[in-house]
């Protein structure tokens, strides 16, 4: 599932290619990609339309036309952008969408679950719609640990799945919150609203770290995911704890554990991120298992 450090690498690769760039012709081919609306209406209120710029704002890349409209795309868990020359695209039974750019290049949307959505939004409506539904940019300066602290106050889930609530922090997934969790030594069954001021200033530190490290490696390539000339993010090869269950931690040595925490998947060093501090080693490991679902390298 693309999460924020996916988002970013496309938003970067692309950006030089569409920036300044027409919307010649659109064809959308999947009525799920733009619903409730017509993909034909759709693809007329897009031809036309020049690139001012491409942003992101947690996991939405946000394509701004020059006439103030902006299209948010959602790539949800298998979508993904490919860009290339005219006509070497070739055949894809995947792809959904194509943008024909004013210099013959093409912007093609594929997504295999079909889950990804656009949505274009009138000037007066993007930020309603996305402070709507967004917490804080972790990346940005105004992400710190205070305001971290406000966003979990009393908050009684499993800080596992207050990350993973886009309106705590944007642009966290699953995987991601588990690398974060392990930097921080945090447990990812602790209650969100327990943690004190120094484990929320390396929380804090953890997810930008986290993220940064997968932006720097492209992002992570575990199923569908690729950057726009069709390449493989190599984030992947460095997790410390994702997908990782009976390996070793890299930082003591325990082999890592996979529970389930907020419907998810996750990965932990029963060592390193024990649920009680004070507690002896072994019983807070077996508090905290559970049987898992998902295979090694689930995102869901």
């Amino acid at each position: 599932m693309p999460e924020l450090p996916e988002v970013e690498t496309i938003r970067l690769a692309l950006e030089p290619h569409v920036v300044g760039r027409r919307f010649e012709r659109v064809e959308i081919s999947d009525s799920r990609l733009v619903r409730p609306f017509e993909p034909m209406a759709v693809a007329a209120e897009l031809e036309g339309e020049r690139v001012a710029a491409l942003d992101r704002r947690g996991k939405y890349l946000i394509v701004r036309f020059e006439s103030g409209r902006v299209l948010l795309i959602h790539l949800r868990m298998t979508g993904s952008l490919r860009h290339a020359a005219d006509g070497a695209l070739g055949d894809d039974p995947h792809r959904r969408a194509v943008v024909n750019l004013d210099d013959g290049s093409d912007v093609a949307y594929r997504d295999v679950r079909r889950f990804g959505t656009w949505h274009l939004l009138e000037p007066d409506e993007v930020e309603g719609y996305l402070e709507q539904r967004l917490g804080g940019e972790p990346l940005e300066r105004s992400f710190t640990a205070r305001r971290l602290a406000e966003r979990l106050a009393g908050r009684q889930a499993p800080i596992k799945a207050a990350l993973l609530d886009q309106r705590t922090v944007a642009g966290l997934g699953n995987i991601y919150v588990d690398e974060a969790l392990w930097r921080a030594q945090v447990h990812p069954l602790r209650p969100a609203g327990t943690l004190d001021s120094d484990e929320l200033a390396r929380l804090t530190k953890a997810i930008r770290a986290a993220l940064r490290a997968g932006i720097a490696r492209q992002g992570a390539s575990l199923r569908d995911y690729s950057t726009p000339d069709g390449g493989r993010g190599r984030a992947q090869e460095r997790f410390r704890v994702y997908g990782r269950a009976g390996e070793p931690c890299s930082r003591c040595g325990t082999p890592i554990d996979k529970i389930r925490a907020g419907g998810r998947g996750t990965w932990y060093c029963p060592n390193c991120q024990r649920l009680d501090a004070s507690a002896p080693r072994q019983a807070a490991s077996r508090s905290a298992r559970a049987p898992s679902r998902s295979s090694r390298h689930s995102s869901v």
